[in-house]
Formats: C-alpha cells, sequence, structure tokens
C-alpha cells in the first residue's frame, strides 16, 4: 500500500494521515492486519523526541513527587509506572531520571517492535540512581480496568488522550482513580497553531485539520477538557500547564515532517483544498529551508491527582 503524500513526498506515518482502517492503533492494541500499515512509524517518534522532551511542562512534576512520596502501601520495589501506548519509549526515558527511588515501568503498545526498543532504550537509573526496571504488555488501554491497573503508581501517557473517544477517556480516568493513582498524560493537540510568518491559508488548513482529528470519534483538540472533566467527576484534582512545541530552523526535518502531515491531513478531510494546499505547502517549506518559518504547535499536560485514600466524597 502506497503511503500518503503531498506535495510530491511521502509523509511518515504517525506524522500525517494514514491510508487503511480507520483503527486507533495506539489505542487498539491488538494484532495487525497484513495489509494495514502501521499507526506511528519508529523514525516519526524519533525524530519528535527532542523537542517532546522540551516541551512537556516541568512544572507538574514537583506536585507529582510529592504524591508520590506520599502514597500509601509503597512497595519495597518502589514506584510502579504503567506508559500506556509507550511506543519507543520516550515518556520513559523523559521521566524515569527525573523521578526518585527505585521504579519499575510496565509498558503498554500494540507494536512489538517498538515494545522491544522501548525495553532496550529504557534508562537504568532514577534520578538519585536507584534502579530503574521495565516490562513489557501488549492489550487494550482502551479497556483498562482498576484490576489492570493494581499495584500501580503511577500512569503516564504522551500524545495518547487526542486519539481516544470520550467512552475510552471515561474508563481510562476510572481505571485510574478505582485504582488510586495519578495520571500524567502529556502532548494532547489543542487546536492551535502558530505560524511566523503568518499566511491567509493558516487557518483554514488549522481548521480542516482539526476535523479531520475528530473523525470516528475521536476527541482531538477537545480531549484535555474532556479528560479534565472526566477525572474531576471522579474526585481527582486536575492541574493542567501549556506543552508547545517551538519549531524553528534547527528543527527543520521534524518541521517539514510536520508540515507535510498537516496539510496532507487537512486535505484528507477537504480534498477541494488540494490546489492551494500544494502551493501553500511549498512556500512553507521553502521558508523553512530559508531558516524563515517557527511554528508554535500548542499541546497541553494534564496530572490527575485521586483523592487520598480514607477522604470522603
Amino acid at each position: 500500500m502506497s503511503k500518503p503524500t503531498i506535495a510530491g513526498a511521502a509523509v511518515i506515518p504517525g506524522a500525517g494521515p494514514v491510508e487503511g482502517p480507520p483503527e486507533r492503533d495506539t489505542v487498539r492494541l491488538r494484532e495487525t492486519r497484513p495489509d494495514e500499515p502501521p499507526r506511528y512509524a519508529p523514525e516519526w517518534l524519533e525524530l519528535r523526541e527532542g523537542a517532546d522532551a522540551a516541551a512537556r511542562s516541568a512544572e507538574l512534576l514537583d506536585p507529582l513527587r510529592i504524591r508520590l512520596a506520599n502514597l500509601p502501601g509503597r512497595g519495597p520495589g518502589g514506584l510502579v509506572v504503567h506508559d500506556l501506548g509507550c511506543g519507543t519509549g520516550s515518556m520513559g526515558r523523559w521521566l524515569a531520571p527525573r523521578l526518585d527511588g527505585a521504579q519499575h515501568w510496565v509498558l503498554h503498545d500494540r507494536d512489538p517492535y517498538l515494545l522491544h526498543f522501548a525495553a532496550v532504550a529504557s534508562p537504568k537509573a532514577a534520578a538519585d540512581g536507584s534502579r530503574v526496571t521495565v516490562e513489557t504488555r501488549r492489550g487494550d488501554v482502551a479497556r483498562l480496568t482498576p484490576d489492570a491497573l493494581a499495584g500501580a503508581s503511577l500512569v503516564t501517557a504522551s500524545a495518547l488522550l487526542d486519539v481516544l473517544t470520550a467512552e475510552e477517556t471515561e474508563a481510562l480516568a476510572a481505571a485510574c482513580a478505582g485504582a488510586g493513582c495519578p495520571a500524567l498524560l502529556t502532548l494532547s493537540v489543542v487546536g492551535r497553531i502558530d505560524l511566523t510568518p503568518a499566511d491567509p491559508l493558516d487557518a483554514t488548513i488549522a481548521d480542516a485539520f482539526n476535523a479531520h482529528q475528530r473523525r470516528t470519534g475521536l476527541l482531538g483538540p477537545d480531549a484535555v477538557t474532556a479528560a479534565c472533566e472526566a477525572f474531576t467527576e471522579r474526585g481527582a484534582t486536575v492541574q493542567i500547564r501549556p506543552s508547545p512545541w517551538r519549531l524553528g530552523d534547527t528543527d527543520a526535518a521534524l518541521t517539514a515532517q510536520w508540515l507535510r502531515g498537516w496539510v496532507g491531513a487537512a486535505v484528507e478531510q477537504r480534498p477541494e483544498l488540494r490546489a492551494r494546499a500544494e502551493t501553500y505547502l511549498a512556500s512553507r517549506l521553502a521558508s523553512l529551508a530559508l531558516g524563515e518559518l517557527h511554528v508554535t504547535v500548542h499541546h497541553a499536560d494534564l496530572l490527575a491527582l485521586p483523592r487520598p485514600s480514607g477522604t470522603r466524597s
């Protein structure tokens, strides 16, 4: 099956729309059909890892550390962290070295290759030098139950909320609340893009992209609001912080792939835009090559802290 193209170049799976059945492969962790392309390619995940790391909100780490330090029944093995839709493991590489104490990470993804990469490339030590260990699991993170999270100290995910439905987000919040564990859910898109210099077609492309993200019932740019409501309704205290990508000429490879995918998704949603979008993308890529284009892709990070044990509703 051919890869989707825009302006004559292939888009890495994950950077833009993927041909084939509209299955949410980061959510439905099951065997891949022979004719089905991956939702996320390791090349795309590797390309974006630096921007992700720079964007995640460090402001949420102190309240998270305080809660983790005071977890009731923390076992001798230290923290147990479930990383949902882990991909190549970038969340663990970012977070584990920022937390003290021994940690055991449970990595969830549908793709055995990505799980293998995540396990091999996982950090070996916490911030204080304590040991970090990992295990991998394949399963359906959209059907998590409190039992599946038994013994969990923390649930994490990166770029996951916006590919969930409202029902799946409710299930995730319910599972975390039932297990009594915090959730740190980073890098969810919020539907805003800033490009400098501006172009009259920016808003049209952005609107079409946002509509594409909401296809098949996914939350897309509404995900953070929906997740906040879902966790709050279950008694959690929720904090949200911005986590934008700020892309310039030093991120040219990532910016080019993101642009192709962003415009490609807009055209897939609104095919009548194709001719104008081709010209728009060519102009944007030319500006990028000259070091003149700067892009801010707005995301948000969410920290949900469940009601402490023993408190009343």
